[in-house]
């Protein structure tokens, strides 16, 4: 049975601490915590985590959090502003009116939210590698994707601010100030939004005919003070359900007394959890966990095997088409069970396998149809059971293209050694707790990826 959050005992004239303070407005603004779990900074995997008093059955709630209590546009002080303007925020990213109630309340010395905003004073505890160097970047998380995905990532930052932002700051001096919500500030509160912030799931519209029905917006994030306390496995024991009224954390597994509360912020690799949360999950843990091979390396195993001019052309005919036919896709991802990308790998396979008649009435019939039993073949086919049983052209491919992505993890030819060394660096305990955590964290995402690499081969040699 949930029970309001207590208010923590304090010796009078002691100052509280963010936390406590925190408790307490929980409390002002009709938060209702359960009396079997309770909030820590200590015992958690993170600054912040969640701890079980008791023992916990499925079903039972943990908290509830009141609409009201949530931050967003909608329930900032300059909501009306927010929505009066909504039309010149419009951004690729969506978030830019998040963004400017954060800028404004976390600054604002009256903020309603200033209690839960306080729990992060300057945002030093988000280490996201947007805030590592490039050297850093570029020595430890090469051949991941995250250095690529922050340049990104900054870039985008940079002209949403510039172009966006700035400008309404500037029109509106009377809420926002450009020498105090600089860009510094908002590139790092787009990491407290990619880190802390929630969103909504779409309803399901039953009425609407299925062919008929648009792909609709996904909803905006919003900040849900208490749920962002929770930290994140792919096992988790806790998942935040949504009601007209309020949010609620719900157990959906038993948890023991001393445990700690998990959500889940997804099925998230770890190089995706790095790369918008700042951290990972120790290896082996996450079954989430997955590794990219580009499809320019598809392309250059094949080249490799050209010994003509007629055999040139073919295959860039055949580049050219799939290119065309892949869109933005630049990679196939593959898992701990198999490809996740078994439609994509299966065509482009096929596509580039193709001899020069074959290819010609493929141009002409304008590609091929595929039923649904014919995918279910395609999956089961590109797992990890069914890849030692590829034709032998294809598996070459894949064996050939999932050693040229490896080589990009380092320079030379040594990966089968810097992975061996890698797996007894994570074995050892003590070792791993002398790296960095920046270290520790591109270890798990390497580690992973390369393991995940590796198998791959295995499966595929000839």
């Amino acid at each position: 049975m949930a029970t309001e959050a207590k208010r923590p005992k304090v010796d009078e004239g002691s100052e509280l601490s963010p936390l406590e303070n925190f408790l307490r407005w929980c409390c002002r603004v009709g938060l209702v915590l359960s009396n079997k779990v309770y909030v820590s900074k200590e015992g958690t995997v993170a600054e912040y985590g969640m701890l079980a008093k008791d023992n916990i059955e499925e079903g039972e709630v943990l908290f509830t959090i009141p609409r009201s209590a949530l931050l967003h546009q909608g329930t900032t002080k300059v909501s009306a502003l927010l929505e009066k303007e909504k039309s010149s925020l419009e951004s690729s990213s969506g978030w830019v009116p998040l963004l400017l109630t954060l800028l404004y309340e976390h600054t604002s010395s009256e903020s309603h939210w200033k209690p839960y905003l306080s729990l992060w004073t300057d945002f030093k505890t988000l280490d996201h590698p947007m805030f590592w160097s490039n050297e850093e970047r570029g020595r430890l998380l090469r051949g991941t994707g995250i250095p690529e995905a922050v340049d990104t990532d900054l870039a985008n930052i940079r002209r949403e601010y510039t172009d966006v932002v700035l400008p309404f700051i500037i029109q509106h001096s009377d809420f926002w100030n450009p020498n105090t919500h600089t860009l510094d500030l908002y590139t790092q509160l787009v990491a407290f939004v990619m880190a802390y912030s929630f969103q909504e799931p779409q309803e399901e519209d039953d009425d609407e005919d299925e062919d008929e029905e648009e792909e609709k917006a996904p909803n905006p994030p919003m900040m849900v003070p208490m749920a962002d306390m929770l930290n994140h496995v792919s096992n988790h024991n806790a998942n935040l359900e949504f009601t007209p009224d309020s949010l609620k954390m719900v157990c959906v597994r038993p948890i023991h007394k001393g445990e700690e509360v998990f959500n889940t912020y997804g099925q998230m690799a770890n190089w995706q959890l790095l790369h918008m949360y700042g951290f990972t999950e120790p290896y082996p843990s996450n079954i989430n966990d997955t590794a990219d091979i580009p499809i320019t390396n598809l392309y250059k195993v094949v080249r490799q095997g050209i010994q003509s001019d007629l055999d040139q052309q073919l295959v860039e005919e055949q580049w050219e088409m799939l290119c065309q036919m892949m869109q933005e896709k630049g990679a196939f991802v593959f898992g701990k069970q198999g490809c996740l990308t078994d439609s994509e790998l299966h065509t482009a396979l096929k596509v580039l396998c193709m001899s020069k008649e074959e290819f010609s009435d493929f141009k002409e019939n304008e590609g091929w149809e595929e039923d649904d039993e014919e995918e279910e073949k395609i999956s089961l086919a590109f797992s990890n059971e069914g890849l030692p049983g590829l034709k032998a052209s294809w598996k070459w491919l894949i064996h050939e293209a999932a050693r040229i992505t490896l080589r990009s993890y380092e320079d030379g030819e040594e990966g089968e050694k810097i992975r061996d060394g890698d797996q007894a660096l994570i074995e050892d305990k003590a070792a791993l707790a002398g790296l960095s955590r920046r270290q520790q964290n591109a270890l798990q995402v390497k580690f992973g990826q390369r393991s995940i690499l590796h198998r791959l081969m295995e499966l595929t040699k000839p």
